[in-house]
């Protein structure tokens, strides 16, 4: 006899999937080699994946793909700042969920507006918690404002890009009409 699988079981499947998924992007995106190479390191995509999954997943699901995946990542092939992106990562996650869902409710969708304020808050709360973490990590101030310009320019990154892949390419329309099925 089947045993048919009920809608709440369904959509536990799909959110454990989706989130692993961007997880799973986000640690492939902390390569070198999905990087762009700038004086002094690198500027890696991660953020675009973080932004993304942040507009498009609840706030717990968005912590896993941006701290977790980070923590991770940089466990895998960079492991000094790895708590740094933890907290950093996790932290912006979970900001730009909470902001871009936040008038959800009433309106049935996300705004175009509450989701650049909601990247926007999430880059500055990147570019700042990696800036005072690597003062941390590498014990001087002077290093952290060398990668300073480049922390920006990778937060910019992750704004622009997740709003265009969700607004403009139509990933808040395709995944809406995954979750409603």
């Amino acid at each position: 006899m089947e045993k048919s699988v009920s809608l709440k079981e369904k959509n536990r499947v799909r959110w454990l999937t989706v989130t692993g998924l961007f997880m799973a992007l986000n640690i492939v995106m902390s390569m070198s080699i999905f990087s762009i190479p700038v004086p002094g390191g690198h500027l890696y995509l991660c953020d675009l994946i973080i932004c993304t999954a942040s507009l498009l997943l609840d706030p717990i699901a968005a912590f896993i793909v941006g701290g977790v995946g980070s923590f991770i990542g940089d466990m895998i092939f960079y492991p000094l700042p790895m708590f740094v992106s933890l907290v950093t990562h996790g932290l912006q996650a979970v900001v730009i969920s909470l902001i871009a869902h936040s008038g959800q409710k009433e309106s049935g969708k996300i705004q175009f507006s509450r989701s650049l304020v909601a990247t926007l808050v999430g880059a500055v709360i990147m570019v700042v918690g990696y800036t005072l973490g690597k003062t941390f990590v590498y014990s001087t101030f002077e290093y952290a404002m060398i990668k300073l310009p480049f922390e920006i320019a990778q937060a910019l990154l992750g704004v622009v890009g997740s709003l265009l892949l969700c607004f403009k390419a139509g990933l808040l329309g395709i995944f809406r009409k995954m979750e409603l099925n």
